[in-house]
């Protein structure tokens, strides 16, 4: 019974290996510039899928806290919030990591990048601002507030500007993206498992971070 309702977790976990399986050892085609560098897709996208699920969790869970007044929503919110900046930041790395064998530097200020990491540092003032409150409904409302405001940004700053100026970044820029002329059908069957395996770590870990806090909380009122 418990293997049944867990059965998404493993799922997770498996997609999760077989993926990072792939990319160390699974054939790429052979690229100019990109060369073996094309198997970080497999790591650096699927990431910021995920951080993006996660975050819409927080904007989601934070609409319904401030309907319902449920802290349990406030938990959801917080802790997606927690592991989509986690994510984001693992995502930025590896972008990172990219750029230098493809680009020449790790970071360029390509547009792309630059609004990636100000879309961190909008979730990092999320965390100051409940930091900075001691209040626990005050700290819940006025985050998820920000919570609500903070996602569409995060979108403008990921999904629009960058494709309204020049930009490096394959996708953007009038850069054409991996899909139209990089990746074959064989990293289509990698890479697609892989996002929906770091979506659902993503999905389970918040989940974890939501039983200890409640289970925290718990004591603490004790």
């Amino acid at each position: 019974m418990k293997i049944k309702s867990d059965w998404w977790k493993i799922l997770g976990v498996v997609l999760v290996l077989f993926s990072l399986f792939q990319g160390l050892m699974g054939r790429v085609p052979v690229l100019p510039i990109l060369h073996e560098t094309i198997r970080n897709i497999y790591y650096h996208v699927p990431m910021w899928f995920a951080m993006v699920v996660l975050f819409v969790f927080n904007a989601v869970y934070s609409i319904k806290y401030l309907s319902s007044g449920n802290e349990h929503h406030d938990n959801i919110a917080v802790e997606s919030a927690n592991v989509g900046l986690f994510l984001g930041i693992l995502g930025l790395l590896t972008g990172m990591l990219w750029a230098k064998f493809t680009w020449g530097e790790a970071w360029s200020n390509d547009p792309k990048q630059n609004s990636a990491a100000i879309g961190m540092l909008v979730y990092l003032a999320y965390f100051v601002l409940r930091g900075s409150l001691d209040e626990a409904q005050k700290r819940a409302k006025i985050s998820a507030v920000y919570s609500v405001f903070a996602f569409p940004v995060m979108i403008v700053l990921l999904f629009i500007l960058p494709r309204l100026t020049d930009s490096l970044h394959p996708g953007n820029g009038g850069n054409p993206g991996f899909n139209k002329y990089d990746m074959d059908n064989q990293m289509r069957m990698v890479f697609y498992p892989a996002v929906i395996g770091w979506i659902l770590i993503g999905v389970w870990v918040m989940q974890i971070r939501v039983r200890l806090l409640e289970i925290t909380n718990q004591i603490l009122e004790n």
